[in-house]
C-alpha cells in the first residue's frame, strides 16, 4: 500500500508542495467528525489498498485538528476549501480537485493514471 502521509505543519505542507516538481501529490482534506468525509476516506483507502499509482505521493490534512494548514493549502493552491476534498498537485499547482461524494476509488483510479 502506498503511504498516506499526514501533514501536520505548514512546513510539511510547503515541503510536500515543493516536491511536486518531481512527483505529483494527491492531497486529501479530511474532517474526522463528518460521515461524508469518513466515506470518502474509506474510498481513498480502498484505492490505496488496491493498485495505487506509485509515482504519486499521498498527503492527508485533518481539517478540524489542523485548520491553519488546511487554510494554507487553500490559499497557496487557490482552491476554495471543502471537506472532504481531494486535490492533485503538479509543479506546485492544483491540476484537478473534487469533493464530497465525488471522491471515490473509481474516480481516483481514473485521474491518477
Amino acid at each position: 500500500m502506498s503511504g498516506l502521509n499526514r501533514i501536520v505543519s505548514k512546513e510539511d505542507l510547503h515541503n510536500a508542495l515543493q516536491h511536486t516538481a518531481e512527483q505529483s501529490l494527491l492531497l486529501f482534506k479530511h474532517s474526522t467528525s463528518c460521515p461524508i468525509s469518513a466515506r470518502a476516506h474509506r474510498e481513498l483507502e480502498e484505492y490505496l489498498n488496491a493498485t495505487p499509482n506509485e509515482k504519486i505521493t499521498y498527503g492527508l490534512i485533518y481539517v478540524i485538528e489542523d485548520r491553519d494548514i488546511s487554510n494554507e493549502a487553500a490559499d497557496v493552491l487557490g482552491v476554495k476549501h471543502e471537506s472532504p476534498q481531494a486535490l492533485l498537485v503538479k509543479d506546485g499547482q492544483a491540476v484537478w480537485h473534487t469533493s464530497h461524494s465525488r471522491i471515490t476509488a473509481d474516480a481516483l483510479r481514473g485521474i491518477l493514471v
